[in-house]
């Protein structure tokens, strides 16, 4: 719903070894753990190991397995939360970066009891600092 906002501009990290991202949640109203089924990083064309990834949200770093029955913990349209993942980058450097969001959407039913799921994408270009 509103993809261009997904990447926060200028919050790319790296510890040489594993980067990281802040998230902006692309829908209007706030969405359970629970709701935020998967993302993908990527960044110059490389993708993060899907192992790898780890999702920070109100001071909590987990997998996304980890947050499936996680209805306690909101993503509210004013935070960020942070997406990270196995990747080798150069702080200093200008990196494309994208990423990917999987989200359901649990009051919106479209028929036989699923609810929307909706994919969105966003890529920006920006400098990464160091960790």
């Amino acid at each position: 719903m509103i993809p261009d906002r997904i990447i926060e501009q200028g919050t790319l990290t790296s510890d040489g070894s594993r980067a990281s991202v802040e998230v902006r949640i692309p829908w209007y109203r706030a969405l359970p753990a629970s709701c935020i089924s998967g993302a993908t990083l990527t960044i110059d064309g490389v993708t993060a190991p899907a192992d790898s990834l780890r999702w920070e949200m109100n001071g909590r770093s987990r997998t996304f397995a980890e947050m499936v029955d996680d209805t306690e913990s909101w993503w509210f349209p004013l935070d960020s939360a942070v997406l990270s993942g196995d990747l080798a980058i150069d702080p200093g450097a200008e990196h494309e970066v994208a990423v990917d969001l999987t989200l359901f959407i649990p009051y919106i039913v479209i028929g036989d009891g699923e609810v929307l799921h909706i994919d969105e994408h966003d890529a920006k270009t920006m400098k990464a600092v160091a960790a």
